[in-house]
């Protein structure tokens, strides 16, 4: 089994119950889909993103090999005007045990998307390790995040995809996003909230080229856990 993910630009999101129908047709198993929704309309203002068409929806799904990708790739480039996909190693760091939702419907909270890559001329090596070892720890006590997922990326699966290194999925509470003093669970202090932030924001630096961090708040749907 491999996980596959794929992002999907374009000025609108899938239907998630539709689409990942045509993927299970396929033999997808466990898919999510994360969408740019109404549901996360109003914390737009917690988006960052340089590319134009933006990210519209994130998909993954476990397939039994990457070479019967295609009619997949298929299902899902109709429902994009750009697609990327890339096959992935998963390192959940902290599983969604909180806010599960039935199969199909979306899961409580906003699931925020980053897709990254490592700081100039720092060796591959010593970026994986830092973000998952330095990075998680920090990332895991400073944030008020229910679940934590990391997708090592092994290759591009497309022609013209991003060269990201990385796709991470951390859920939020609604309210945590836009709100630093709920995001880095600062419960009313300032000094606090500047200690985490000021954390998390030494470990970034360490790491990242936060000139192509992509990071999107996103519904996500779950047909199969």
């Amino acid at each position: 089994m491999e996980k596959l993910v794929y992002a999907l630009f374009g000025p609108a999101p899938p239907e998630p119950a539709a689409l990942a129908h045509a993927l299970e047709a396929h033999g997808a198993r466990r898919i999510a889909v994360n969408v740019s929704d109404s549901h996360v309309a109003a914390k737009l203002g917690s988006r960052i993103t340089r590319l134009d068409p933006t990210l519209a929806a994130v998909v993954s799904f476990w397939l039994d090999s990457v070479d019967a990708r295609a009619p997949l790739e298929a299902a899902l480039a109709r429902e994009a005007s750009q697609l990327a996909g890339y096959s992935v190693l998963e390192s959940v760091a902290l599983a969604n045990t909180t806010r599960v939702a039935p199969p199909a419907e979306r899961t409580p909270g906003i699931n925020m998307i980053a897709c990254i890559a490592p700081k100039s001329g720092q060796a591959y090596d010593a970026w994986l390790d830092h973000w998952l070892e330095a990075h998680r720890r920090v990332a895991l006590e400073t944030q008020a995040t229910y679940a934590y997922v990391r997708n090592v990326v092994v290759r591009a699966l497309t022609p013209g995809a991003p060269p990201w290194k990385g796709i991470v999925e951390e859920g939020f509470e609604a309210v945590a996003v836009g709100d630093p003093m709920a995001w880095y669970k600062a419960e009313g202090s300032k000094q606090k909230l500047q200690a985490n932030l000021g954390r998390m924001i030494a470990s970034c630096q360490a790491f990242l080229d936060l000139d192509r961090v992509e990071s999107h708040p996103m519904s996500e749907y779950v047909f199969e856990r």
